[in-house]
């Protein structure tokens, strides 16, 4: 579905790029709460954070904007006020100005840009797109915001506003890879339809290797059978545990790290780890920028950062991975995330507060309202295919 830009009801001119002292906003928006980062145009790094537990509604008309703006902000004017008092008793410790007193620097307390990455944006942020920028401008004055999907901010946040590819792998897995033209995005389409190599895939990869071992089937693990045992109790009981269960892919993925214990000293385990690794580099190769300069001297097709809980599980998954970035992607550097998405949202804000936002805009991936724009780069397109070579 495509979506409209909203109506200018609340026109907040961008103007000017905000001055370095000015404040911006990152927001998270995921499945455990809401995380809010208050940082300023000019300085590297969040002044503050705080986190709202309880993870933003969602009903028949897709993210509820007004449970989202109820939580977001008393934080954001908690973070402004103890940003506001530790500024004002640095002025006075430094015996510079009066307090609360910020001489030539107009901006040094306003709102310049927040960026609001969620989940479920790209399919469900309807009603955010509608409703958040006129009520920001309301609520803090803001002049520039951007609201993304979670796999944009992430990408922020692991690369930056270069050209390259990021996998964010946890419960699920996407691939999201820009040249700062167009996005390209490939799986994170849920454990029934994809996610393929992520946490609840490694899950019940391993769970399949313990019940055939259970039945005797050719495939089975004895090593990740006991592994069942110990977590779930008798084999035989665990599809009563797990059918039931509205969170099943979460408790997939608890295997997950199971998988990675048993891999050093049982096969069938570094076989599953292996097989995921060759899902997740074959969707970072789909996504995957091709380089501006083919003959450059590196010779290199760019970088695929990895960010997300999935790769904590270390060399039994990340030594498979390696080895299949090199075959698909001869040349690519494999890195890890600078930043986690919160810190993606905050450089999206930092960006956008100072008119430099370079990231591919797009209707549902990384939405900027047309009247905020400040000349830059119009809507692009977001590719769910490989690229043609």
């Amino acid at each position: 579905m495509t979506y409209a830009a909203p109506a200018a009801t609340h026109a907040v001119q961008a103007g000017d790029p905000a001055g370095s002292g000015a404040y911006v906003l990152g927001v998270d928006s995921g499945g455990s709460g809401l995380r809010v980062a208050l940082g300023r145009v000019g300085e590297p790094g969040p002044l503050a954070t705080t986190v709202c537990a309880e993870p933003v509604r969602t009903g028949p008309g897709g993210i509820d904007a007004r449970h989202l703006l109820d939580q977001l902000l008393p934080a954001a004017r908690e973070l402004l006020e103890r940003a506001s008092v530790a500024a004002a008793s640095a002025e006075i410790r430094r015996d510079a100005r009066p307090s609360g007193s910020r001489a030539g620097d107009a901006s040094a307390y306003e709102v310049a840009a927040v960026a609001i990455g969620a989940a479920g944006m790209a399919t469900l942020g309807e009603r955010l797109r509608a409703e958040l920028p006129g009520a920001l401008a309301d609520a803090l004055g803001v002049r520039r915001v951007a609201l993304a999907a979670d796999a944009v901010t992430a990408y922020a946040g692991a690369v930056g506003q270069r050209p390259g590819a990021v996998v964010a792998g946890g419960t699920g897995m996407i691939a999201l890879g820009t040249d700062l033209k167009e996005w390209h995005r490939a799986d994170g389409w849920g454990h029934l339809l994809g996610d393929s190599g992520g946490g609840a895939w490694i899950g019940r990869a391993g769970l399949d290797a313990a019940m055939r071992a259970h039945d005797g089937r050719r495939g089975g693990s004895a090593a990740l059978l006991d592994r069942l045992r110990a977590v779930f109790g008798p084999a035989e009981t665990l599809p009563g545990l797990l059918y039931p269960r509205s969170d099943r892919p979460a408790v997939l993925a608890s295997f997950a790290p199971e998988v990675a214990a048993c891999a050093g000293a049982d096969p069938v385990a570094a076989g599953i780890l292996r097989q995921a690794a060759r899902h997740i580099a074959e969707a970072a190769a789909a996504v995957c920028p091709a380089p501006a300069e083919p003959d450059g001297e590196d010779g290199g097709t760019g970088e695929v950062a990895l960010t997300g809980g999935l790769f904590r599980m270390g060399e039994p998954l990340i030594a498979p991975l390696r080895e299949e970035l090199a075959r698909l992607l001869p040349g690519a550097r494999m890195t890890t995330a600078t930043g986690d998405p919160l810190t993606g949202a905050l450089r999206i804000a930092r960006a956008l507060a100072a008119g430099d936002l370079r990231l591919p805009r797009h209707p549902t991936m990384l939405f900027v309202p047309p009247e905020q724009e400040t000349g830059q780069s119009g809507e692009t397109a977001v590719h769910s295919e490989p690229r043609s070579e």
